[in-house]
C-alpha cells in the first residue's frame, strides 16, 4: 500500500492530503451500529461488580445506569447538532478546536490514540482469546513462546497463545477497514446485529424463563452516601463511552444534517434499553450484595444460573461476537480522529491521506493498529484504559461546552439539527461532567492524576507537531 517512511515524518506537505475527503456512504442505521458496537462491550460484562460495590442498593445501583444513559442521551444530542454543523472526521478535535483552540484539540486526539481507542482495543482484543479458550482450551494460555525486552526487568513483548489471538483478531477487522467503507459498514452492521440479537434474546429468556426475585431490584444491602454514587457514575460513563462514535464519522455519513441525529437517538437509545435491562437482570438473579462480591464476567454467572451447564458454550459465543464488534467499531471510528489531525498537519502527515482505491484512511488505520499491537505485547493496555477512564468525561464534557461557544461565535451560522432542551439539557451534561470529574480527583486521585499526566504529556508533542507544520 505503499505507506513507506511517510508515515513517520511530520515534515512531508499535507497539501494533497488535506485536499481529499472520504466518500459519503453511511447511513443512519450504519452509524447506530457504530454507537452500539463500541458502547457494548467488555464494560457491561465486568464493571457491574464495581458499581454494586459503591452502589449497594438495589434500586440507586439502576438509577446510577440510568442517569448514565439519560447523561449519554443528553450528550449524544448534543453532538448530533455539532456533528451537522461540523460533518467532518475527526469528533471531539474538529468541535474543540474549533471552540477552544489547537491545544485542547490536539490533546482530545493525543489521548484517543495513545489509551481512547488503541488502549481500548487492546483490552477488548485481550480478553477474546479467554472466550474462544471455552471451545480451544490452548487459546487463552498466556505463557509466552518467547519475549523481546524492551526495558529489562521492566517493559517486555511476550508472543503467547492469547497475544497472537488477540494479534490476529486485531489485524483482520484493521484490513477490512483498509479495503473499504463497503466492507467496513458490512461486518460492523453485521456483528452488531448479531449483538444486540444476542443481548435481547438473553434478556427475554432470562425474565420469562429463569428463576429469579424480583424483590431483589429494591434490596439494599448497605447506605449510599452522595459522594459514592457520584464515584459509580465515574464508572457508568466509562462503560456508556463510545455513545459519541458516529461524531468521528460525520464525514461518511450520507445527509449529515439528518442521518447524524438519526444514528446518535438509535444507537444511543438502543444502549441505554439494554444496558437497564441487562443490570435489572443480573440484579433479578444476584442480589446485589452478592453482585459486589463477584468476579470475572458478570454475564457468565448469572447465565449458568439461569440455563445451567450450557451457559458456557452459549455465552462463549455471545462473548466473542461482543468483543469482535467492539474492536471493529473502535477500528471503524479512532482513525479518523488522526485523519483529521494530520489534515491540520498535527499529526504524521501520512496519516491525511485518502488511499486512492479505497478511499479510506489506512495510513491512519494502521498506525492505530500498530500501536495497539505494541499494547497487547507490552500488556499496558489495562493500565492506560484504568488512568484515562476520567478523561471521557473531562473532552466530552468540553466537547458538548463547545456547543454553547459555537452557538454564540456563529450565531448565523446554518443548524440542520438543534438539541432538545438548549441550553439545560446540554448543560447539565457539562455540569455532571464536571462534578463527576472534581468528585474523582477528591476521592480517587492517584489514576485520576496520573490519567491528568499522560493527557498533558501530550503537550511537548503539540509543539513537535506545530513546529514541524
Amino acid at each position: 500500500m505503499g505507506f513507506g517512511f511517510c508515515l513517520y515524518n511530520p515534515r512531508v506537505t499535507t497539501t494533497t492530503a488535506s485536499q481529499q475527503t472520504l466518500e459519503r456512504r453511511l447511513g443512519p442505521f450504519d452509524g447506530a451500529a457504530i454507537i452500539v458496537s463500541n458502547v457494548i462491550g467488555a464494560g457491561i460484562l465486568f464493571t457491574p461488580p464495581v458499581i454494586a460495590m459503591g452502589v449497594p442498593n438495589g434500586l440507586l445501583y439502576l438509577s446510577v445506569w440510568l442517569a448514565g444513559g439519560l447523561l449519554a442521551f443528553a450528550g449524544a444530542m448534543a453532538y448530533a447538532e455539532l456533528a451537522a454543523l461540523r460533518p467532518r472526521a475527526g469528533g471531539e478535535y474538529v468541535y474543540l478546536r474549533d471552540a477552544f483552540g489547537p491545544v485542547a484539540a490536539f490533546l482530545t486526539g493525543w489521548t484517543s490514540f495513545v489509551a481512547g481507542f488503541s488502549g481500548a482495543i487492546a483490552a477488548v482484543a485481550l480478553v477474546a482469546p479467554f472466550y474462544l479458550a471455552r471451545f480451544a482450551p490452548a487459546a487463552g494460555n498466556t505463557t509466552p513462546f518467547f519475549s523481546i525486552p524492551i526495558i529489562p526487568g521492566t517493559l517486555q513483548l511476550s508472543f503467547s497463545p492469547q497475544t497472537i489471538i488477540a494479534l490476529a483478531l486485531i489485524w483482520a477487522l484493521a484490513f477490512v477497514h483498509i479495503r473499504g467503507v463497503g466492507p467496513g459498514r458490512v461486518v460492523s452492521n453485521l456483528l452488531a446485529t448479531l449483538k444486540v440479537s444476542a443481548f435481547v434474546l438473553f434478556i427475554a429468556w432470562g425474565f420469562t424463563l429463569g428463576s429469579g426475585d424480583s424483590a431483589r431490584l429494591t434490596e439494599a444491602a448497605a447506605p449510599v452516601p452522595a459522594a459514592g454514587w457520584f464515584l459509580a457514575l465515574l464508572a457508568v460513563g466509562f462503560t456508556y463511552s463510545g455513545w459519541n462514535a458516529a461524531a468521528y464519522v460525520a464525514e461518511e455519513i450520507r445527509d449529515p444534517g439528518r442521518n447524524a441525529p438519526r444514528a446518535f437517538a438509535l444507537g444511543t437509545g438502543a444502549v441505554i434499553a439494554i444496558y437497564l435491562l441487562m443490570n435489572a437482570l443480573y440484579l433479578y438473579v444476584v442480589p446485589v450484595g452478592e453482585l459486589a462480591a463477584l468476579e470475572g464476567s458478570v454475564l457468565d454467572i448469572v447465565a449458568d444460573r439461569l440455563i445451567g451447564p450450557t451457559a458456557g458454550n452459549i455465552m462463549g459465543i455471545v462473548g466473542i461476537i461482543s468483543l469482535a464488534a467492539s474492536v471493529n467499531a473502535m477500528t471503524f471510528a479512532g482513525p479518523r480522529v488522526y485523519f483529521a489531525m494530520a489534515r491540520d498537519g498535527m499529526f504524521f502527515a501520512r496519516a491525511a491521506a485518502v488511499h486512492p482505491r479505497y478511499r479510506t484512511p489506512a495510513a491512519s488505520i494502521l498506525a492505530q493498529t500498530v500501536w495497539a499491537s505494541l499494547l497487547v505485547l507490552s500488556a499496558q493496555a489495562d493500565a492506560l484504559i484504568n488512568y484515562t477512564g476520567f478523561a471521557i468525561w473531562l473532552f466530552s464534557g468540553l466537547a458538548v461546552a463547545a456547543l454553547f461557544v459555537l452557538r454564540r461565535r456563529e450565531p448565523n451560522a446554518e443548524r440542520p439539527y438543534r438539541t432538545l432542551g438548549y441550553p439545560v439539557v446540554p448543560g447539565l451534561y457539562a455540569l455532571v461532567a464536571a462534578i463527576v470529574l472534581v468528585n474523582g480527583l477528591i476521592r480517587d486521585p492517584g489514576p485520576t492524576g496520573a490519567g491528568a499526566l499522560i493527557i498533558l504529556a501530550g503537550i511537548p508533542l503539540y509543539f513537535f507537531f506545530r513546529r514541524a507544520r
